[in-house]
């Protein structure tokens, strides 16, 4: 194409924001409703981006549309153009009320929640004032269509962000404690292995039958006695006390429980694996800006948290 001959004048600017869609998506479909349009209007945007840039740009696969080489190549252009129109809208933008009326949703199983939702209502609430929360969860099975069909904003999981559409961070590395009410008499305050195995168990797991702990018991040819399963870490407060029961979970949840209940927090004998704890959104979430920032004091309360 002869560039000194081509007019934008004759250009729908709009279908930009579509070869944008279109490449984040990966699916006419997904970019649909991100745009909020019909799936006939991409068809016909993409069909005079087509001609525009005498190029297929997108060709469709078995897993929906894949980019082109020319797609690729014109990909950061285009990118870059519209986030400068973005930050022209952000200086007519009164400041302070930014994010006023604005709620980002954030994914997380509740052992994060509990670890870190407090923090995190209490800095927004300095640093966005009029931006509200809403915490939903989530794990590593469900996260990545969770983010992909719009239902959350940004999400802290341990596994489950492996799609191009995804962008994912890793932010902290997460390790294991138990919880157990150890008040009553005769309680040992360090637990040994033929402890832990002899002790009812009381399993938090998403399937309720097993989880890592069985599969590293089973490694050194133990097993223990599950009596209970919950898939909520947040029960334990309630289910532990007054039992002879012990739960094993992520450290920074169970430190939190401990501090609130009389129930204690207990070195785990076990030698657990640990585990990444990754930050993600989708990647056109943060253009932005509300999401953007809340991604920022989210990181912000993340790499100030004790996480072993």
């Amino acid at each position: 194409m002869d560039m000194n001959h081509f007019d934008i004048g004759s250009m729908d600017l709009n279908t930009l924001k579509v070869f944008e869609a279109l490449y984040e998506e990966g699916s006419a479909t997904r970019a649909a409703v991100r745009l909020g349009l019909t799936q006939s209007a991409v068809s016909a945007s993409l069909a005079r981006l087509r001609i525009t840039y005498h190029n297929q740009l997108f060709t469709r696969t078995g897993r929906g549309l894949s980019a082109t080489l020319r797609a690729h190549e014109l990909r950061p252009f285009i990118s870059d153009a519209l986030e400068k129109c973005r930050q022209s809208l952000l200086l007519s933008d009164a400041g302070n009320t930014a994010h006023q009326g604005r709620s980002i949703a954030i994914g997380l199983s509740d052992d994060f929640e509990i670890a870190l939702g407090r923090q995190l209502i209490d800095a927004v609430a300095a640093r966005l004032p009029g931006l509200r929360l809403a915490f939903r969860q989530t794990h590593s099975q469900i996260v990545g269509d969770m983010l992909q069909d719009r239902q959350i904003d940004l999400a802290l999981v341990s596994g489950g962000l492996s799609s191009r559409q995804l962008k994912k961070q890793s932010v902290a590395r997460g390790h294991y404690a138990c919880l157990a009410d150890q008040s009553r008499s005769g309680a040992a305050p360090h637990l040994t292995l033929d402890d832990y195995v002899d002790r009812d168990h009381l399993l938090v797991s998403a399937g309720g039958f097993v989880g890592i702990v069985d599969e590293v018991l089973d490694s050194l040819g133990r097993q223990r006695r599950v009596v209970a399963s919950t898939n909520h870490f947040s029960a334990l407060a309630c289910l532990l006390p007054g039992t002879a029961m012990i739960a094993t979970l992520p450290w920074h949840a169970a430190v939190v429980i401990a501090e609130q209940t009389r129930l204690s927090l207990l070195a785990c004998p076990l030698p657990l694996p640990g585990f990444a704890i990754e930050l993600g959104s989708r990647t056109d979430a943060l253009h932005d800006a509300a999401v953007s920032d809340t991604r920022q004091v989210l990181l912000e309360r993340i790499e100030s948290h004790r996480w072993t």
